[in-house]
């Protein structure tokens, strides 16, 4: 149930602010995340990850030129579930296989996915390598022109079907209209309004 009256807009900037600034929400994302898991809401032993663009209009870092002007780039981690076990902000002219590594530094649980599935564009044996030493199985198909020898098991890639599950998160994530275009100067503003929509998403949970 919404609340029946706010206080003054300036007063509601200020403790956002200080909310971002002492990390509380991303505190309380990690306690939402572990509480899940304890009831068993929560699987991190199959997760999927990708990136989606959105246009930003403001913004002086983590934004990167595209053919359609400036933009960033959201990746996310969900679990078997398709709940978020990290969600981050990146410049659009990055590469996803470069971020993969950088999405963990957001992540909300301490136990690691045993399977990370992902499209194409995280095909890469050095981050395979990378992955492996964590204990993480990367289970991406090859590019059609790749010229190594196959690394990936065939009967592992069926998962690749479920990448659904991410783009749902994507789809809950753009309902929000205040993260469809990033009109925030600062950039851990507009990660701290995603943060506050991924906990509204986890509280639905319980």
């Amino acid at each position: 149930m919404l609340a029946q009256c706010y206080p003054n807009y300036k007063t509601v900037h200020r403790r956002f602010q200080q909310w971002r600034c002492n990390e509380l929400l991303r505190d309380v994302l990690i306690d939402i995340a572990n509480a899940l898991r304890a009831e068993g809401a929560l699987d991190e032993s199959e997760c999927f990850i990708d990136a989606t663009s959105s246009s930003a209009k403001g913004g002086d870092d983590e934004i990167g030129p595209t053919k359609r002007g400036t933009g960033l780039k959201r990746m996310a981690i969900v679990d078997r579930h398709g709940f978020p076990l990290a969600v981050s902000n990146h410049a659009a002219n990055h590469h996803e296989v470069t971020l993969v590594q950088l999405s963990f530094d957001f992540y909300m649980i301490e136990a690691k996915p045993e399977d990370l599935i992902g499209d194409r564009p995280y095909e890469s044996d050095k981050l395979d390598g990378e992955l492996r030493q964590d204990g993480i199985k990367m289970i991406a198909r090859h590019r059609r022109n790749r010229l190594k020898p196959t690394t990936q098991d065939g009967r592992r890639l069926r998962r690749h079907q479920r990448r659904w599950l991410v783009e749902r998160f994507f789809a809950w994530i753009r309902w929000q209209r205040r993260l469809l275009v990033r009109w925030e100067y600062y950039a851990e503003n507009f990660l701290g309004f995603v943060r506050l929509a991924t906990i509204a998403l986890l509280l639905k949970q319980f």
